[in-house]
């Protein structure tokens, strides 16, 4: 017998004609089946395509296979686009006499990720892409008698562009997005993260912020968890948001604002204002329909206050410096303070940095009792103040044990020692601080290899095997230098996922070398080892003797003394870094300065400009709009001595600014002032590969006449794509100066948009984004700031949801999350 196929229908040639009925003979059977699929191929049932916000875009055909009489049936159309990060969505639509089940595959291409891969709707998110590529996807449907067809499709993939319209400036008392994207408020302000912590009642008389999310929320920093509760770093539904709590709002903390009598502060205020600084560790999750929340009950939460225990590790570890009442030896504190930006290692474990710490202590007219080394040493650093910050120096305690208060008294005493007063508790402050945020037995350790400086952030280069690691540090006051510090030990990956994480920390961070940055007028640059021995004697300034470094411990607690010595160079208010996940570079806010400490002859190519941009009938004359600049290590080594550098990007106010100041060319759609805080996308998602978002935050006062703080998104180029330009700066009265500078690529509309815009009277500051870029966490900092109890400025965030809210609600930091409304990466 021989068997014939044709079309998947069998044929025999065994007896024939034996059959008298009336059914259809085999010819017209097939024709039949032709008919009917030329017609489903015609009509309505139009079988894969693939959806490009809202657009269908269909593939080309290739059905092969029939089954039987009534076949399922597959055809497909022509390709489509689109670029990455941006939501694809792949739809069949087989037909049949019975049941059907369809699945997608993926058959050439970059891997992605197909989201409901078993039917006949699959999504992905297009990858990450250097030049035009194709992926091809394979659409299978299967009929009840087991016969499959098969269609595919091509979707065509650009790079990456920034998916949305910029924003209009504005100063409205709302967070405003693009279209296309939604904001949730996160965590507020006084937000309970304690189990049986009452709810906050926003009037003044909640207590007990150490069971409570903290006030003047800044730098933050998303730390995944496992379905178990475990670290995954890979997790984007479920994880550990830790933030720094820098300052108060202290005018909307108590009922009528701060008290005091005869100017003695009651301790209840004191406590309160104290316990809402630091830093908090809050676990948030995903949950139906995308909605976030955090978890008020979790056992990861935690509170890091002034008052907590606190580890000191590195060089300085056990120094006369650092000897105070509670800690003879030198060698544990209590508390960190004034947390504003931070950085994250390579091993799991957060980096919060100690900023405006000087200011918190009461110390003056006590210079005959100490030494002038010590008065040189505390005048540098502004420990100066003839009553503290908030006066908590002045509460009389009820126990006359606790110095909780005592302690931010550094006057030294007639007759005292440092056993035996709180002259060395200033020393205390300035550092870096590691955290592991999974394990809150952990007592969090000041790492003092990294200097004591007014720190604004710490942020890690590239890791790379073998290579040592780098951490970039400004110091955030007008004058003051730009750091790196280097550690003796190289990378070595096996590190990443330990499990006692600060031990890795000691590895990396308490041995290695500190320095600071010189810049050339040519764009190069050079790192200064900051290393006894080599660092000569500060000379004599002003009132202040000749300062002779004692030893390595000496020169890390002042580095500011030594990189005086060496001649660092002076910048603009040194903030943030970020490091490129992709090339290494390292950016770095230069947040603004003014006339006195940049007048019209002290420029450089670092910090070139000096011009005035009005703000109503005021002068700002000096740089009130700051910059970003940007380096590259020789040989992209972390542990390199040199370097090149140059401006990225030049804040300026386009409506007022000429062509000597708007030199990167901004327009209304993305102009800023006084860039601060500073972050790239994740590596972990399109967002962050290939070129990667460069997300752009400010702290202005010289461009809110116009509009509330904002934060941009870019899409930098690389350090060197710009040349030399020499500029015309102009001062009081008429008179001029010319600076020549590195200026990278003018900005264009598709390189920076304006992204959000905050409410009245906040800071943007403090970003990051779960590892799948789908979920963006910004800081919005103290809304409201210049009002009072009885007449907040700002409502917000009960504004958020209708732009109103009843009359006298106090305004209070938040973090809000934004998402895109299709689930696409954030920004793309």
């Amino acid at each position: 017998m021989t068997e014939l196929t044709a079309h998947g229908f069998a044929y025999t040639d065994g007896d024939v004609d034996t059959n008298t009925s009336s059914n259809p003979s085999l010819n017209a059977m097939i024709q039949q089946r032709y008919s009917r699929r030329a017609t489903l191929r015609s009509g309505a049932a139009a079988a894969s395509a693939a959806v490009f916000g809202g657009a269908i875009l269909a593939g080309c055909d290739s059905a092969n296979a029939d089954g039987d009489f009534f076949p399922v049936i597959v055809s497909v159309g022509s390709s489509g686009a689109t670029s990455s990060g941006r939501v694809v969505t792949l739809t069949g639509n087989a037909t049949d006499a019975g049941t059907i089940t369809s699945s997608w595959t993926q058959i050439s291409g970059p891997t992605v990720t197909l989201t409901g891969a078993s039917s006949a709707t699959a999504t992905f998110i297009a990858p990450a892409v250097s030049g035009p590529t194709n992926l091809q996807f394979e659409y299978r449907a299967t009929d009840n008698a087991g016969q499959t067809s098969v269609g595919t499709t091509t979707v065509a993939i650009s790079p990456a562009a920034l998916g949305f319209t910029s924003l209009a400036k504005n100063k409205n008392d709302i967070v405003t997005v693009p279209a296309g994207y939604t904001v949730t408020v996160l965590t507020r302000l006084g937000d309970p993260i304690a189990s049986g912590a009452p709810a906050y009642k926003n009037d003044g008389t909640d207590t007990d912020f150490a069971s409570r999310i903290g006030d003047h929320g800044d730098a933050l920093y998303w730390y995944g968890l496992s379905a178990s509760g475990a670290r995954d770093d890979k997790s984007s539904t479920r994880g550990l948001l830790v933030q720094n709590h820098e300052n108060l709002n202290v005018q909307y903390l108590h009922p009528n604002g701060p008290t005091s009598t005869g100017g003695v502060r009651p301790e209840a205020e004191a406590i309160k204002e104290i316990e809402a600084h630091g830093v908090s560790v809050t676990e948030i999750v995903e949950g139906a329909n995308r909605a976030w929340t955090y978890v008020q009950n979790s056992t990861f939460n935690r509170r890091i206050t002034p008052n907590t225990p606190m580890v000191i590790n590195g060089p300085v570890r056990g120094s006369a410096m650092l000897r105070t009442p509670f800690s003879s030896d030198g060698t544990a504190g209590r508390g960190t303070i004034n947390n504003c930006a931070n950085g994250h290692s390579g091993w799991g474990t957060n980096l919060t940095c100690e900023e405006n710490w000087a200011g918190y202590f009461r110390r003056s007219g006590d210079d005959a009792l100490r030494t002038p080394r010590e008065v040189t040493g505390l005048r540098r650093y502004g420990v100066t103040s003839s009553t503290g910050s908030y006066g908590w120096s002045t509460v009389v305690a009820a126990d006359a044990t606790d110095t909780r208060f005592r302690r931010w008294d550094a006057r030294a005493t007639a007759g005292g020692t440092a056993a035996t007063d709180w002259r060395n508790e200033p020393n205390q402050f300035g550092w870096v601080v590691e955290i592991d945020p999974y394990d809150k037995t952990k007592a969090p350790r000041k790492r003092t290899a990294l200097g004591r400086l007014g720190h604004e952030g710490a942020w890690l280069g590239n890791l790379a095997s073998g290579k040592k690691v780098a951490v970039y540090l400004g110091d955030d006051s007008r004058g003051e230098y730009f750091y790196k510090f280097v550690s003796d030990a190289a990378w070595n990956p096996a590190d990443a996922q330990a499990a006692d994480r600060l031990a890795i920390g000691d590895k990396y961070l308490d041995a290695g070398t500190l320095h600071v940055a010189k810049f050339n007028a040519d764009g190069t640059g050079v790192w200064v080892p900051l290393v006894f021995g080599s660092v000569p004697n500060r000379p004599a300034t002003g009132s202040d003797a000749e300062y002779v470094f004692a030893d390595q411990a000496d020169i890390l607690v002042h580095p500011r003394l030594a990189g005086d010595a060496v001649g660092a160079t002076r910048m603009d208010r040194p903030e943030w870094t970020a490091t490129n996940p992709v090339n290494g570079d390292i950016y770095l806010t230069l947040t603004n300065n003014n006339a006195s400490v940049r007048p019209l002859g002290g420029t450089d190519a670092a910090n070139p400009r000096h011009y005035n941009d009005p703000k109503g009938a005021s002068n700002q004359y000096g740089n009130p709009n700051g910059h970003i600049l940007r380096l590259r290590e020789n040989a992209s080594d972390p542990a390199a001595t040199g370097f090149v550098w140059d401006i990225y990007l030049f804040g300026a106010d386009s409506a007022d600014a000429d062509s000597d100041v708007n030199l990167s060319g901004l327009t209304a759609s993305n102009d800023f002032s006084s860039p601060d805080g500073l972050w790239f996308s994740r590596p972990t998602n399109p967002g962050g590969q290939v070129k990667p978002l460069l997300w752009i935050q400010t702290d202005d006062g010289a461009l809110t006449d116009r509009t509330n703080n904002q934060m941009l998104v870019a899409i930098p180029g690389t350090v060197g794509d710009g040349g030399s330009v020499t500029i015309t700066n102009r001062g009081s009265g008429g008179a001029t100066a010319t600076q020549t500078t590195r200026r990278g690529a003018p900005a264009t509309d598709a390189t920076l948009k304006r992204f959000l815009v905050g409410p009245v009277g906040c800071e943007i500051t403090g970003v990051d984004s779960t590892p799948d870029g789908r979920a963006l966490f910004v800081g919005i900092q103290h809304p409201g700031e210049d009002g009072t109890a009885a007449a907040p400025d700002s409502s917000w965030p009960a504004t958020q949801a209708t732009g109103t809210a009843p009359a006298g609600t106090r305004p209070r930091s938040s973090v809000v999350v934004i998402t895109k409304n299709d689930g696409g990466v954030v920004g793309l």
